[in-house]
Formats: C-alpha cells, sequence, structure tokens
C-alpha cells in the first residue's frame, strides 16, 4: 500500500512538473514581453469602453432621430387638416415659442376665450409644422421625415434602406424645386393661404417675376427639371431630324467598318498560315501584364513576341499559348532548322515538352496540340464577364408571370345572369313571435322550469329563441323537452341547443311559418363576397341572424356532403360550383367532375376549354363511367405525386408559396416547373360508386383525401346513403368538414356529423355544416337549372384553351388505361427515338426527364413514354417509382430501333 502511494505520488509529481523545454520556453517569453504590457492593457480599457458608449451614443442618436420623423409626421399631416385653428391660436399668442410658457396662464384662467389648439401633437406639433410648412417651404417638407428616417435607420441598425447621400441631397433640391414650382402656380389660383408651398416658395416666385417675369420663371423652372432628369437618369432628348441625320452617319460608318473588315481579310489571307486556334475578338477589359509576369516568363524559357502590340485595355487575337495562367505548366520548346510549314514532332517527351520546326521564329509562335478541353480554354472562360441573371432581375425586365395572359380577355360571369328569388329582407312577424315565445316558456312552466329572459333571432327560415333559465335548473331537464316543445307549437324541426357556445344561453331553433327563400344572386352581391382574398370561397347561403356565410374550401380542405333525396343536395353542389366560377380564373381552377347520374352536372359540359380536366383521349369531360372514374382517380394521385416532387424540387411546403416563388420567376421552366392551378374534384353520388367499385374506388379517394391538401387538390363527395358501408372510418377521418342535409333518421345524423341534428332539419336547403366541434346552420343559397345554364353559356362563349386541362395518363395493370396502349411506329412522335436514346442512357424511365432534356411539355413527354411503354423499351408505370429501363445499352437499343424501322 506504501509503495503504491509513493508511486502515485511519483507519478503526480511527473505529470505536473514542467519539463525543461516548457521553462525554457516560460523564460524566453518573459524576456520577450514587455515590462510595460499591463500598463498599455489599462491605456486600452478606456479606450475600448469609449468606442463601446460611442457605438450606443450613435444607436440613441438613430433612434431619436426615427422618432422625430413620426412625430414631425404626425403634426405634418394633422397641421393640414388643422393649419387655421393652429395658426389663429399661434397669431393670438404673438406668433412666436412662447407660446408654450402660456400653458399655466391657460389653466389659471379657463375663462379667458381663446383660440385652442387641435394640432394632434398638441402646442410643439402647430409650433413645428407651422415654421417648416407655412413659414419655410410647404408641402415640401414632408421630404424631411424621410430624411430624418433614413438617417436613424442607418445609425440604429448599421443598415441603409437608401444611399444616405444620395437621399439627403436629392432630397433637398426637391424640396426647394417643389417649393418654388408651388409658389409659381400659387398665382394662378385663389387667395389661399401658403401652406402648399410656404413663404420660401411664395416670396422667391415674387422675386423673380419681379426681375424676369413669369414666362421667364417658367423657363427656369422647365430647364431646371430637365436638368435634373438628365442629371438623374440620363434623358435622352431626341429629334426626328437629328435622329435620320444619325442614321444616315451610322450607315456610313458600317459602310467604312465594312471595307476595312475586307481590306484585312485580305492581308490575314497573306499571312502564314498557322494551325492554331484563336481567341475571339472582344472588346473586354483585361489587365496588363506586369514585370513580374514577363521576368517569369523570359526566366521560364517561355519567349514573348507580342512586345508592339496594342495597350492591354483591348482585348485582340492573340494564340492560346500566349495567355499564361498563374499555375499553368509551362511547356517548353526547341527552334530547329528553318521550314516553310509547321510540323508537329509524332513523338511527345516524357518531361511534357514537345518539339517543333518553323520557318520564321519571330512571326510565329509555337503550337500546342488542340485539345478539346484544355487549361487555356478554361482560362479564356474564366476571364469572359459573364453576368448572372437573377429573377429579380427577369422580374425587372418581364415583370411577374400572369398565367391569365393566355385568356387576357376573359371576363367574369356577370350577376344578370342571377335570378331573385323572394325580396332578400326578413319580415317579422310581430304577432307570431309573441305567440311562439308565450308557448315556449308555458310548455317549461308546465314541468316547474322557469327563465329569467328570452330573445329572438329571425333568419330566412328559422327563428332562434335563446333562453336563460334561473338557478339551479339543470340543463338536461330542458334538453329532454324537445318533443314536448314541438307538440305545444305545432311545428316541424325543432332542435335545442343545450347551451349555446360561447354564449350561456339555451338556443330553441323554430322554423318560420312563413319562409324566405335564399337567391344566389343576394349572396354573391355582397361586399363580403366580393372583396373576399379566399383561395377557393364558396358562398353557402346564409346562417340564422341572416348573415351571408362563405367558407374557404383550400382550408377545409375536403367536404362531405350527405342529405337524403329532394332536400336540396345537388343544388348545393350548383351553389359551390357557381361560387367559384363567379371568382376564379380558368387559369386558376380545374374541375374534375363524376356525374354518376349522367343528368346532374351535365350543364357545366360547355365550360370544357375553360375549367375542366379530364383524362387525354377521352371524348366527355364529365365523367359517367365507372371504370373511367377508377381510372381518374388514380390519375389524380399520379397529379398529387408529380406535384410534390416539384414542390420538392422547389424547395416549398405548399402550392401557395409554390405558385408564388413560379410567379416571381424563381423556378425554371425548362426544369419541369409550371404554374399548378387548383383541382376540385366533385362526386354527386358516391355511394353508386361505392356499390359498384367499392375498395378500387375508395383507396385513391382515401390517398386523395390523406395527401392531396398540400397540393391544391380538393374534393367534395355528396352522397344521400350516409351509413358506414359508404362513409368508410378512413374517408370519414380525413374529411373534417361535413354538409349535412335533412336525414331521415338519428343514425344518418350521427354518421355525418358525429352528432344528432340533422334528422331535425325542416328540408328544402336547410342544412348544418360541422367545420370541428361547432354547428352551424346555414339556409342554402338557391340557384336554379336556366341560371346554371346561361352561366355555362357566357362562360362557353368566350376563347377558351385549344382543350380541357389534361390529367397524367394512367394505365391499369389489365392494359387499360387512359390512353391507346396499341404502338404504331409510322404515328410515333418525331422524338420517339431521341426520347428512347435519353431513356437508356440515364438508365431512367421518367417523364421529368423526358420533360427536362427535351425541353418538352408534360402531355407529349406522357405520350411519348407511353409509346416507349407499347414499344417495349420502357417497363409499366409503378407509382412514384421511375419505370424499369429494359435495355442495357445504346447499341441493343440501336438493333432495336433498325428493327422497327425494317417493319
Amino acid at each position: 500500500m506504501k509503495d503504491n502511494c509513493e508511486t502515485f505520488m511519483s507519478n503526480k509529481g511527473n505529470t505536473f512538473r514542467p519539463s525543461s523545454a516548457n521553462t525554457s520556453f516560460k523564460r524566453s517569453t518573459k524576456k520577450e514581453t514587455p515590462k510595460n504590457k499591463k500598463v498599455e492593457d489599462k491605456e486600452e480599457a478606456p479606450a475600448r469602453d469609449l468606442s463601446e458608449m460611442q457605438q450606443k451614443l450613435v444607436k440613441i442618436l438613430g433612434a431619436f432621430l426615427i422618432l422625430c420623423a413620426v412625430l414631425l409626421g404626425i403634426a405634418f399631416v394633422s397641421y393640414l387638416f388643422t393649419w387655421s385653428e393652429d395658426q389663429s391660436y399661434i397669431a393670438t399668442n404673438n406668433g412666436g415659442w412662447g407660446v408654450v410658457m402660456n400653458t399655466a396662464e391657460e389653466i389659471d384662467n379657463p375663462d379667458i376665450e381663446l383660440p385652442v389648439v387641435q394640432n394632434r401633437l398638441g402646442k410643439y406639433g402647430a409650433l413645428f409644422a407651422n415654421q417648416f410648412i407655412y413659414n419655410w417651404f410647404g408641402v415640401a417638407s414632408f421630404l424631411f421625415i424621410l430624411v430624418f428616417f433614413v438617417i436613424g435607420y442607418k445609425l440604429l441598425y448599421k443598415k441603409s434602406i437608401l444611399p444616405v447621400y444620395r437621399t439627403i441631397i436629392y432630397s433637398f433640391i426637391a424640396i426647394v424645386f417643389i417649393s418654388v414650382t408651388l409658389g409659381f402656380l400659387h398665382s394662378f389660383f385663389a387667395k389661399v393661404p401658403h401652406i402648399l408651398e410656404g413663404k420660401f416658395g411664395f416670396w422667391t416666385n415674387k422675386l423673380l417675376e419681379a426681375q424676369i417675369g413669369t414666362v421667364g420663371v417658367a423657363g427656369i423652372l422647365i430647364f431646371a427639371y430637365l436638368t435634373t432628369l438628365i442629371l438623374v437618369y440620363n434623358l435622352d432628348l431626341k429629334f426626328s431630324i437629328f435622329d435620320s441625320r444619325k442614321n444616315s452617319e451610322e450607315d456610313e460608318d458600317e459602310l467604312n467598318v465594312e471595307e476595312e473588315d475586307s481590306y484585312s481579310n485580305t492581308i490575314r489571307s497573306s499571312e502564314p498560315i498557322v494551325s492554331e486556334p484563336l481567341i475571339n475578338r472582344r472588346e473586354t477589359y483585361t489587365p496588363a501584364p506586369s514585370l513580374n509576369d514577363k521576368f517569369q516568363s523570359h526566366r521560364n524559357g517561355d519567349i514573348r513576341l507580342n512586345e508592339d502590340l496594342p495597350p492591354p485595355h483591348k482585348e485582340i487575337v492573340l494564340p492560346i499559348s500566349e495567355i499564361k495562367p498563374e499555375n499553368k505548366v509551362v511547356i517548353p520548346f526547341e527552334i530547329e532548322e528553318p521550314a516553310r510549314e509547321v510540323k508537329e514532332e509524332p513523338e511527345v517527351a516524357s518531361d511534357n515538352s514537345i518539339s517543333f520546326t518553323v520557318d520564321d521564329p519571330i512571326e510565329l509562335d509555337p503550337v500546342i496540340e488542340d485539345t478539346p478541353e484544355t487549361d487555356h480554354e478554361l482560362e479564356v472562360e474564366s476571364l469572359k464577364e459573364e453576368k448572372i441573371i437573377t429573377a429579380n432581375d427577369l422580374v425587372a425586365q418581364f415583370g411577374q408571370y400572369d398565367p391569365k395572359l393566355d385568356l387576357a380577355g376573359y371576363q367574369h360571369p356577370t350577376l344578370d345572369l342571377l335570378r331573385d328569388y323572394g325580396t332578400g329582407k326578413i319580415t317579422i312577424n310581430q304577432q307570431e313571435l309573441e305567440v311562439n315565445k308565450n308557448k315556449i316558456v308555458d310548455t317549461l312552466r308546465n314541468y316547474n322550469i322557469e327563465i329569467e329572459h328570452i330573445k329572438a333571432t329571425i333568419g330566412p327560415t328559422v327563428t332562434l329563441y335563446e333562453i336563460i333559465p334561473k338557478p339551479g335548473v339543470r340543463i338536461s331537464k330542458i334538453k329532454n323537452l324537445e318533443d314536448d316543445i314541438a307538440l305545444s307549437l305545432a311545428a316541424l324541426g325543432i332542435r335545442i341547443i343545450a347551451p349555446m357556445p360561447g354564449k350561456g344561453t339555451i338556443g330553441i331553433e323554430v322554423p318560420n311559418s312563413n319562409p324566405e327563400m335564399v337567391s344566389m344572386k343576394s349572396v354573391i352581391a355582397t361586399e363580403k363576397f366580393q372583396k373576399t382574398d379566399m383561395d377557393l370561397p364558396i358562398a353557402l347561403g346564409k346562417t340564422i341572424s341572416n348573415e351571408v356565410y362563405i367558407a374557404d374550401l383550400a382550408k377545409m380542405p375536403h367536404l362531405l356532403v350527405a342529405g337524403a333525396t329532394g332536400q336540396g343536395k345537388s343544388v348545393g353542389i350548383n351553389a359551390i360550383l357557381t361560387s367559384l366560377l363567379y371568382k376564379k380564373h380558368p387559369a386558376e381552377l380545374k374541375f374534375v367532375l363524376v356525374d354518376p347520374k349522367k343528368v346532374e352536372l351535365s350543364l357545366f359540359k360547355k365550360i370544357e376549354r375553360h375549367f375542366l380536366a379530364k383524362l387525354p383521349g377521352e371524348e366527355d369531360a364529365i365523367i359517367t363511367d365507372t371504370k373511367k372514374v377508377i381510372n381518374t382517380l388514380n390519375s389524380l394521385c399520379i397529379e398529387m405525386d408529380q406535384r410534390y416532387d416539384l414542390l420538392k424540387n422547389g424547395q416549398v411546403r405548399n402550392l401557395k408559396e409554390y405558385n408564388a416563388k413560379f410567379v416571381n420567376r424563381r423556378l425554371n421552366p425548362e426544369e419541369g416547373h409550371r404554374f399548378l392551378p387548383f383541382i376540385v374534384l366533385i362526386v354527386d353520388e358516391f355511394a353508386d360508386l361505392m356499390m359498384t367499385a367499392g375498395k378500387e374506388v375508395e383507396t385513391p379517394i382515401a390517398r386523395l383525401a390523406q395527401l392531396a391538401r398540400a397540393v391544391g387538390i380538393h374534393l367534395v363527395i355528396a352522397t344521400q346513403r350516409p351509413s358506414v358501408n359508404i362513409i368508410t372510418g378512413t374517408i370519414k377521418a380525413n374529411f373534417p368538414a361535413r354538409l349535412a342535409f335533412r336525414v331521415l333518421s338519428k343514425v344518418d345524423s350521427r354518421t355525418i356529423l358525429d352528432s344528432g341534428g340533422a334528422d331535425q332539419l325542416i328540408g328544402r336547403g336547410d342544412m348544418l355544416l360541422s367545420t370541428g366541434s361547432d354547428l352551424i346552420r346555414i339556409q342554402c343559397a338557391f340557384v336554379d337549372t336556366p341560371e346554371v345554364e346561361m352561366i355555362s353559356d357566357f362562360i362557353g362563349g368566350q376563347r377558351g384553351y385549344p382543350s380541357a386541362f389534361m390529367l397524367p395518363e394512367y394505365v391499369d395493370e389489365s392494359g387499360d388505361g387512359s390512353g391507346s396502349t396499341d404502338f404504331d411506329f409510322s404515328d410515333r412522335d418525331q422524338l420517339f427515338e431521341e426520347a428512347a436514346r435519353l431513356i437508356v442512357m440515364h438508365q431512367q424511365g421518367s417523364t421529368s426527364l423526358i420533360q427536362r432534356k427535351l425541353k418538352l411539355g408534360y402531355n407529349r413527354a406522357g405520350r411519348i413514354i407511353d409509346q416507349l411503354e407499347s414499344a417495349g423499351i420502357v417497363g409499366p408505370f409503378e407509382g412514384s417509382k421511375a419505370r424499369e429501363v429494359l435495355y442495357p445499352d445504346e447499341y441493343s437499343l440501336e438493333q432495336f430501333l433498325e428493327t422497327l424501322r425494317k417493319d
């Protein structure tokens, strides 16, 4: 134990004892260190503290200037409206800054009637505004605010909103010009106070007019403004006579240049021919070679033969061998006996030296072998000053990309295409309200339920009675009396809301004896709908409080509609379509319409070339066949996957960000990027599809409901059978927004809304909208068949796209799909063989690859990939994965293509 302790202590000593080398190092360091180092540190500390204090003072000064700019802005704007009262107050107090000292006298003598200052900043605001605007420069004094703000922002944040020096100079020049100009114009108007030009502008013009007259002042002002435009914008004043003379002089110059070029070509033809690539003549600036470079070149044995060339500010025709990169390997050469032609030796030395025989070593330069890419060529490329074109440059030159330019003359439907149904105003039947109130109160008293207060809110079809029971009354007791209240009122569809969310009351909804119809025109004509900024606004109707209800389909993001036959479900679909047609441009929105009934959505066929989307090769854009519905849904899944790829490449998260980036020209269309419109899938009778197709329909619907929201694909699914085998749990979980018309049982109501209430509706457009936990009762807006027909005619009569919006082609496992799978080599695309070579070379069978490399649209690239599949060059579609390439190399592909050509 003792030995171990001694060993540990010895190790410890060896570990922490400094070595001799370290000791000597420390000693040398001490010798080199000045003795007054601590003194210098003490002297530097106050200097450092002083610089930090100066930075803080600068920031405080910047904040103060920004505050002054804001306060002056408030004072100036207020003075424009209160200048009369402010001037009266200042004039009453002898017009000086002594008014500030009169505050105590005004407070002590409130009975003295004096003008009261009205400026928002009080006396100081009135005094400063009067001084700047009235006594000095008029409204031009607002530029002082800009100067203070720019200087303050620069001092506070160390950043410049505008160039500080130029802002100050331009602002003061503008202040003088504006003040004098307004003073000149002041004489042409009636006698108004000098708040526009200020006394400076007024008296300056009076002085000038006394010397040179009104015409002279006008000439001076015009000359001053033209001078400013020339200095600031380099304005070029052109006149037709001088332009014609200038053009003739330019023509003569061009002729002279052509003669000189022909002469120079003649001289060049007589010179010895050198088999050496030359650099194109460019009028660019290149640095002159320094003496060090020349010395280094002579030292390395590189003879410079261009000492008598023109000055180096212009680049001239030079052999590549004369441009010397900084780190290049100098290729030595030997000059042998004279010869008339350049002969290149076949043997290359091991030290990378090349031997040449030249005739005249004074006129000719050594020739190096012309390789495809040499260091010299790379250097030449680096010498070119290429300006990178940014997205901001494109926007400044061409403006933002406008997807509406293809149909720039498109007009939205007008309101006169819709009809008025009813007056649009709620008529109050006071007698009915009183009778219903008494019946509700009496029925509750019969069950020993007393109420403190009752209020009625009248809607178009339903009146809401809100009651506040006395303390101690159970809410469940009132809710259980729903049928008894309905019996006493002799009304259909009594609905009790206990309690009402956020109000602390109990609501009883009672249908009106004379319901008022809500027309689509009365809803769309409102300012709320016309000025909405929603992405996909749908005007559903009016609430119980007679307010227009507008929802955003893009935020729902999908809508499930259910209701019994004849309760207004199809009218609700038409209302959704009509709302979107009135608000969106064809470039921003496309519909995929599925109508198993074949008659409900047929009226929208006329807008096919504007708003509808369909599969390639299909005749009808409105889908009625179940097999085509399956292909369409799978095609939408392909479109969804492609859009997600575009969002991934564009480094954005949703469609709105992607389109904003594309509009600002930050995405390259040559890389496959394009403007993406919203796509709304509307299925009128979903139950029929589930009965005939089942899982084949449920799977793509579930995929779209889960993923398609971010890429702008939204679903509206309607059914008259909201049973659990039709609206499955997978579908229902991804439809948070549900719209329920009247159903026949509480079970159906709970299936669609997860709560009762839909079975208590009165029908004829009465519906409940669930957007989460709340239920909103809405009277659906009514749009009749003739109105829909007129809207479709109005849109269809305008110029549209060549065809409907084409969805991606889809081929199912059996080979039947949206496009023809039979391959006819005579009908192949012109770029078929080029696309085949491209696919085999990259070993990647994707449509996007053909789009990017061959610069094609998606539809044409999709047709080419289908032809390649039919020809057996690529494999079948595999979802989001790339197709398998069936040819390993280009040689085997060329043999196959040769066989196709012979056939």
